[in-house]
């Protein structure tokens, strides 16, 4: 008989332990229906301002000349702080660090792209002459990328090598349009053709996107339900418990 008992509280409490288990990773959401206007909004918001901060703070220091924020660092520490509010909410862990690495994803992203609008903003172009070539290195798809050392026209080699209009035909001495920035606060790139100013920034988009659906969701399901005071009356909606 106590065999029985014990089976018997054992399998009534495995569906509280599973909901426990859901609840702690992918967050509660003790709603019925679509989830209140309020909390979407919430969400939304929580997205919108992380991946405008980590771009802005990118873009900011690419313009300016600060490493720390043009090297994605201040994006780092913008993917934590989100971090911390998804998780002082309440949010379902893995959503928690889905949403953490969308964010560090894009914080390593945004450097090259805020280069890249720098570049398109106040960039000159000028004429460089290819030293060396270095074979093609595979990318996948059947493509491949080749890297040329270039010179100035005082034969002053640049720091980086340009991938951007150097292809398997191109030998030492060809000539290679460059895009510089005057100020010398980014590295030179080759010219591409057919790619406008909000090119580089718009590359962002899909990262950013991904962080704000992922920050809806996590705020979504962290949702929970106070008790009703007084027996089984309708419940009242509490932002968090």
């Amino acid at each position: 008989m106590r065999r029985v008992r014990r089976k018997y509280r054992h399998s009534s409490s495995e569906p509280h332990l599973m909901a426990h288990l859901r609840a702690s990773v992918w967050g509660p959401a003790e709603f019925v229906g679509r989830p209140p206007w309020w909390l979407v909004g919430e969400g939304i918001l929580a997205g919108v301002l992380t991946a405008g901060a980590i771009v802005a703070a990118t873009l900011f220091g690419a313009w300016t000349g600060r490493p720390a924020l043009a090297d994605g660092e201040a994006g780092l520490v913008c993917a934590g702080a989100l971090a911390l509010y998804l998780a002082f909410v309440g949010a379902g862990r893995a959503l928690v660090g889905i949403a953490a690495l969308l964010g560090v994803c894009l914080a390593f992203q945004a450097p090259q792209a805020a280069a890249g609008a720098v570049l398109a903003e106040r960039g000159q172009v000028q004429s460089v002459v290819v030293t060396s070539v270095e074979g093609g290195r595979a990318l996948g798809g059947g493509r491949s990328r080749y890297l040329c050392s270039v010179a100035d026209a005082d034969g002053v080699p640049l720091k980086v090598r340009i991938w951007r209009g150097c292809g398997e035909a191109t030998r030492p001495g060809d000539a290679l349009a460059v895009r510089y920035d005057p100020k010398g606060r980014v590295p030179p790139r080759g010219v591409r053709t057919g790619t406008g100013v909000p090119g580089p920034v718009r590359d962002l988009a899909p990262w950013s996107a991904a962080l704000v659906a992922a920050c809806l969701i996590a705020v979504v399901r962290s949702y929970r339900l106070s008790v009703p005071p007084h027996g089984p009356g309708p419940e009242r909606a509490s932002p968090r418990s």
